[in-house]
């Protein structure tokens, strides 16, 4: 953007700058010897032209909705149309999720997020014995379209927009949700959401898994391949890099192992026959936003870079559709802290800043008190009045990209846009991304990222306001929400109904097609559907699959 002659002449004004600052510093030192960002980069004391290199604002910026994407997917970005308010939700029952989801609608929220109990997540009926003492508590328990018809009682799937955050199991529960909408008299070309469906992501930071990567990847791709013809508007997958920074990488981790697994999910689809052209415009990424606002948004911008010039370049891709990395964001469940919980409301306005200034597609806000519980209503409407007053209030969303030209917001997404390259690079060289998780790398960096960061927390070198600084004496907290025990309890008696009154002739009989099947090639989402249409269960059905498939086995990283 600066010919040579004056990059120049800028660095010798910069030279001449510093020599002026030491005199200021003799009279007023900085508050510490070096400051870094949230991922403990170090951080300049001032950025200038020259340290954006020779920078070529069309191959490297650009305008926004135009390759390389840098600004954001759309030309007008939240000038034509805000981001989807999407809270995540779901506890305890079926019936008390829905009407959760009908206060959440009723407050504004433009899309519904369904979180899972643990049982669900790892493909366990609520009757099961290790489905004990967590039924309902992190998330809905879905044992079957029974339950899934309760959940979305009185929600039309043709006017909202659904988000489920489910992975082994993910074509089980997308079964049951092309199943309700069929009931309602909603065809499956008119259903718009996500499931998660990154089992990757699993094995290296979550551990929601159930069977081994070659069964996992078939499933994903069978998914892929049935929603390009029956559920066009559906995304396919959203790839995590949420989990991976809630446990402890860094920003530029974040981006490389995220898109190392994406890279992965597009070479299976292809491998299994599929043009890329015809899965790609429908995959989505989920993002987490931290404290450091500015190396959020410079993290953002160098993803969407970095993913446009892999779908072009190492894919072929020629629909620009399938260059665009479109993502969701949730705040940081980690930096969330269980004392003075009040300032987590802080936290999260600066947070949800940080997406929007990056140019999210959708948001979840956490809410104050989920350091200490599932949230209460009153902190969920909290969390979701901090998106509409930076949507309507902060003046952020009335021009694209705000921070487009700052020498540190370029610079910063120079740097994590090579260091993540650094990342996939060496991922490449040990097989690509399933084989560097079952090798422990990818693993192994986060482990050490987070030990590095949890040892300054410690020593006082990073402070959190109201944890190891700025403390006070404090009341037990009160008004948080309990799942109660009882709501298993009740699953059981609902689980043992369903059995009894549902066919089970036919429901063995769907249950037995798919074990064949799980022995050949065929894409195996029609079958699931027609088995969960019988109100087969998901434990039964992924019982099946455990059987046919096999377990996963976690890696020893030590």
């Amino acid at each position: 953007m600066f010919d040579n002659e004056k990059i120049a002449q800028i660095k010798k004004d910069a030279i001449s700058f510093d020599e002026k600052t030491k005199k200021a510093l003799e009279k007023r030192p900085e508050r510490r010897d070096v400051f870094t960002t949230g991922s403990g980069d170090v951080i300049n004391r001032l950025y200038n032209p020259s340290d954006l290199g020779d920078v070529n604002f069309e191959e490297k910026i650009g305008f926004p909705g135009s390759y390389p994407y840098t600004r954001g997917v759309q030309p007008t970005m939240y000038r034509g149309r805000l981001w989807t308010m999407r809270m995540y939700a779901g506890f305890a029952t079926a019936k008390e999720s829905n009407e959760r989801y009908k206060y959440l609608v009723e407050q504004g929220s433009g899309g519904l997020s369904v979180a899972f109990d643990l049982p669900t997540q790892i493909g366990y009926d609520s009757d099961h014995s290790l489905s004990e003492g967590e039924v309902g508590k992190v998330g809905v328990a879905i044992d079957s379209l029974a339950d899934m018809e309760i959940l979305f009682d009185g929600i039309p799937l043709d006017k909202v927009s659904t988000s489920m955050t489910i992975n082994a199991p993910a074509a089980v529960l997308l079964a049951m949700y092309i199943a309700v909408a069929e009931k309602q008299g909603v065809s499956a070309e008119k259903l718009r959401g996500t499931i998660q469906n990154d089992i990757l992501k699993e094995y290296i930071a979550r551990g929601t898994y159930i069977f081994p990567t070659d069964p996992s990847m078939r499933l994903i791709t069978n998914i892929f391949e049935y929603c390009s013809k029956e559920v066009p508007l559906w995304n396919t997958i959203s790839i995590s890099g949420y989990h991976i920074r809630e446990a402890g990488s860094t920003a530029a981790q974040e981006v490389g192992f995220t898109i190392a697994d994406g890279i992965a999910y597009v070479e299976a689809a292809i491998k299994a026959g599929l043009d890329v052209d015809t899965f790609a415009p429908r995959l989505s990424f989920f993002f987490n936003a931290h404290n450091d606002l500015l190396e959020e948004v410079a993290k953002y911008r160098a993803a969407r870079r970095l993913w446009a010039k892999i779908m072009k370049e190492r894919f072929n891709a020629k629909n620009p559709k399938s260059m665009q990395l479109k993502f969701h964001t949730q705040t940081g469940g980690s930096t969330l802290t269980a004392q003075q919980p009040e300032n987590n409301i802080v936290r999260v306005a600066i947070q949800t800043l940080a997406a929007v200034l990056g140019g999210t597609q959708s948001l979840h806000t956490n809410s104050k008190d989920e350091a200490l519980a599932l949230p209460s209503q009153d902190s969920v409407r909290t969390a979701l009045r901090t998106q509409q007053i930076v949507a309507h209030e902060s003046g952020v969303t009335n021009t694209v990209d705000p921070l487009a030209g700052s020498y540190y917001i370029e610079a910063k997404t120079n740097e994590i846009e090579e260091k993540a390259m650094e990342y996939i690079t060496k991922i490449d060289d040990l097989g690509g991304a399933p084989k560097a998780i079952d090798a422990g790398y990818i693993q192994q960096e986060i482990m050490d990222a987070s030990y590095d960061y949890q040892k300054q927390v410690e020593t006082g070198e990073i402070v959190v306001v109201g944890m190891n600084k700025f403390q006070i004496e404090e009341k037990p907290p009160t008004g948080l929400l309990r799942v109660d025990l009882s709501v298993g309890e009740d699953q059981k008696k609902n689980l043992k109904d369903l059995r009894s009154n549902r066919n089970n002739d036919n429901v063995n009989e769907k249950l037995e097609t798919l074990r064949k099947a799980c022995n050949t090639d065929e894409n195996l989402m029609p079958i699931i559907l027609e088995a969960v249409k019988e109100y087969a269960t998901l434990g039964e059905i992924c019982g099946v699959m455990r059987d046919e498939f096999g377990e996963y086995e976690q890696s020893v990283v030590i």
